[in-house]
């Protein structure tokens, strides 16, 4: 820094004392009241200045809400857009209301529906073919011309009655049980915004056609529910011809066991009585005679057992089991097996599907299984856990109704147990409580 420059410098800071006195000096000569007005003065400026520094902040919030509320302004109109096309019947959809399916048609089988099916589609062609599928305002005029009116009015019925029949057939190859009525007004509501697409037209689907496609989704859900069904009874159908092979099998095996045994005693027998011819009077002869003879007796009762099962198709074993630790307690399953030995359906039953064995509180011999396992079922119908598929035999009751009911339909004693074992069940509870 130079001489001159210090020199300026120190001046400066003279003449900024000189001004800062004398606007001292100044200050002091004025009277209180301009004092007050001068204060006052310095206030106002600073309010102002702040004044303008809040006028700007809100300009810049009032910027801000008028973009936001342009987004909101969007938004809803999404929403509002989206709302039109929201379907209940979203396969998605975990939890849905919907109400119980009465049934319209009543046809005897599958293929009777897969019939009239096509019946209501071949209506479909004939009244697209015969223009009776959608209306339209046939004076149409374009640029003057009539006939450029009417090539327009029938192109764009074209178009929306295709749109109209893309949208049923995609419903009609999706309905079930749970998305019915959600698919049947989504059809009707389809028609109806083909309406206020072609309303300058006049161009809307007909009554009768709209009526056939509410009746091809009806005859295409009861077509999968009758096909279902059908398929459950040849599942069931199978399910007892296995039974029954296996049956079969086990009573020609046993037949089998029994006259082996048969040979072998009867063998010994007859060597045994040409001993006694010999000596009548031997003590050990005439003893292992009579042991002979008893043995001989219990294979010609086994194998009238054999003969009595074969010839009785309807002897079997009703059982009771439970599972709690895969259904809880008092659930039981009541079924029907014709077994000889019934505890191999028990062990078929508790395979791998669930996670504990099933265990037994009765085993009921009849010479009518059938008939006292549908007792049973019959007492037990309001109880079942499925309502819709009849061979799944489970029913949420105590053991003691269970026992009533037996009492009344069965003529002897039955032997129950009140407390399932239910061992790896237990075992498993106890070794979570350890951890």
């Amino acid at each position: 820094m130079s001489f001159l420059d210090t020199f300026k410098g120190k001046q400066y800071k003279n003449e900024l004392e000189d001004l800062s006195r004398e606007h001292e000096n100044l200050k002091s000569l004025m009277s209180p009241e301009m004092q007050d007005a001068l204060a006052l003065k310095n206030e106002i400026s600073n309010l102002q200045r702040q004044q303008e520094n809040e006028k700007a902040k809100i300009s810049e919030l009032d910027r801000i809400i008028s973009s936001k509320n342009n987004e909101i302004s969007n938004l809803e109109q999404i929403i509002d857009e989206k709302k039109k096309h929201i379907v209940w019947m979203d396969d998605e959809i975990l939890v849905q209301e919907f109400g119980l399916y009465k049934p319209q048609f009543d046809f005897a089988s599958s293929l009777d529906y897969k019939e009239e099916l096509a019946n209501v589609r071949s209506l479909q062609k004939e009244l697209i073919k015969n223009k009776q599928a959608v209306t339209g305002n046939t004076k149409w005029q374009v640029n003057g011309s009539a006939s450029k009116g009417k090539k327009m009015v029938s192109d764009t019925q074209k178009l929306l009655l295709r749109a109209f029949n893309s949208e049923c057939d995609e419903l009609v190859s999706k309905v079930k049980y749970t998305n019915f009525d959600a698919y049947l007004n989504r059809i009707y509501k389809s028609a109806e915004n083909i309406s206020k697409l072609g309303a300058v037209m006049d161009i809307s689907i007909k009554t009768e056609y709209l009526a056939s496609k509410a009746k091809e989704l009806r005859l295409a859900f009861e077509y999968q529910v009758k096909k279902q069904q059908e398929k459950e009874e040849l599942k069931a159908a199978r399910a007892e011809q296995r039974e029954q092979a296996k049956l079969q099998k086990e009573l020609d095996e046993q037949r089998r066991k029994i006259e082996k045994e048969q040979t072998h005693y009867q063998t010994a027998y007859d060597k045994l009585k040409a001993q006694l011819i010999l000596n009548p009077d031997n003590p050990d002869l005439l003893s292992k005679k009579a042991e002979l003879e008893n043995q001989l007796s219990d294979i010609d009762k086994a194998l009238s057992d054999v003969d009595y099962r074969q010839a009785n198709m309807k002897a079997g074993y009703v059982y009771i089991i439970s599972n709690i630790g895969a259904f809880g307690e008092n659930v039981y399953k009541i079924g029907m097996t014709r077994r000889l030995d019934p505890q191999d359906r028990i062990d078929e039953l508790g395979d791998a599907s669930v996670p504990f064995n099933f265990d037994v509180h009765a085993m009921i011999f009849s010479d009518d299984a059938p008939a006292l396992e549908a007792a049973l079922h019959r007492a037990f119908e309001d109880r079942k856990l499925n309502m819709v598929n009849q061979r799944r035999e489970f029913f949420n009751v105590t053991l003691d109704e269970i026992k009533e009911v037996v009492k009344k339909n069965f003529d002897k004693t039955v032997e129950f147990i009140d407390v399932p074992d239910a061992e790896q069940y237990r075992i498993s509870c106890k070794m979570k409580i350890n951890k």
